[in-house]
């Protein structure tokens, strides 16, 4: 049953925009960060102000995602009343395209702000990430040629919620990169890759007969299931 049918009467403006954050998701952005923050703790490289500015960027980048994804998969008519999950506000009609677009730069800005404090420490590797990552979060379903609609998500998310999150966070903190930091950003990258597995799973369906080419409309059902298996199985590893 979508989860739209779980609001409430009249939803108010907090409800709305916390929904279209999509808390639950969060924790996928914040998890990397913590990784990195408890190497860089056992290498005695912690860093407090650091630290917070990693996990607020992860934050805002995840939801600034969220907000894009919200957005342009109603432009593109993915979003529709027959979509399982989430809601999406912009589809059910408590925000308009140009509020959520004003939403989704307000978030962009904000990170903005923050990428600004942790580049004055880290300089021009932790510039590369930030930069990469509003690109990512916008480019996945929005733009000319969205990466999410091409197979490419998996890819994607491997790389930016684990290796540049854990390594740029260890890298912000330390100032240094380590071998264990890289590896131990792998099967945070793989079980981030997992969570989208599921999600397009749920939604092959509708993304098939919208257009949208996920992995999993790719490979179908029983490949995306294996696909999943074969993540959390390497992760584990």
């Amino acid at each position: 049953m979508p989860a739209m049918n779980d609001a409430p009467a009249t939803p108010s403006r907090a409800w709305v925009w916390l929904q279209a954050s999509r808390p639950k998701t969060l924790w996928a952005a914040v998890s990397p960060v913590l990784v990195g923050t408890s190497l860089a703790w056992r290498d005695g490289g912690f860093h407090l102000w650091a630290a917070i500015g990693a996990v607020v960027g992860a934050i805002l980048l995840q939801i600034a995602a969220n907000f894009s994804n919200d957005l342009f998969d109603f432009q593109r008519g993915v979003d529709t009343s027959e979509r399982l999950g989430p809601l999406r506000v912009t589809q059910a009609g408590y925000v308009t395209p140009t509020q959520m677009r004003r939403a989704l730069f307000t978030v962009i800005g904000l990170s903005v702000i923050v990428g600004v404090l942790l580049i004055w420490r880290g300089g021009w590797p932790i510039l590369a990430i930030g930069v990469l990552g509003i690109v990512a979060a916008i480019l996945y379903t929005g733009g000319p040629f969205p990466y999410g609609y091409r197979g490419l998500g998996e890819l994607f998310v491997f790389i930016f919620f684990g290796v540049a999150a854990v390594v740029g966070t260890y890298y912000v903190q330390t100032l240094t990169v380590t071998m264990t930091a890289v590896l131990l950003s792998i099967p945070m990258g793989l079980l981030a890759v997992a969570i989208l597995v599921v999600n397009n799973l749920r939604d092959i369906d509708t993304d098939r007969q919208t257009g949208k080419r996920t992995l999993a409309v790719i490979l179908g059902r029983s490949g995306a299931r294996m696909e999943y298996a074969v993540v959390v199985i390497a992760a584990a590893l």
